[in-house]
């Protein structure tokens, strides 16, 4: 059974934000949240902090399904 690690794609469509915005909002280029959202690649540990920052989240709600 593989874990459900991101949710950051699930997270995005519920905030009805876009991979474009999140780029902006980090300063980083929208390839690279693509790469996040389909688990090709995962960010550091404080990208992730401040992903859940800018959505307005804690981190465990972006890796684990509650």
């Amino acid at each position: 059974m593989k874990k459900n690690f991101n949710r950051l794609k699930v997270v995005l469509i519920e905030q009805k934000r876009t991979n474009r915005w999140l780029a902006d909002q980090l300063n980083k280029d929208e390839a690279t949240i693509s790469k996040w959202c389909t688990s090709t690649s995962r960010p550091s540990l404080e990208t992730l902090f401040a992903i859940a920052k800018v959505l307005g989240m804690q981190v465990q709600d972006i890796i684990e399904k509650r």
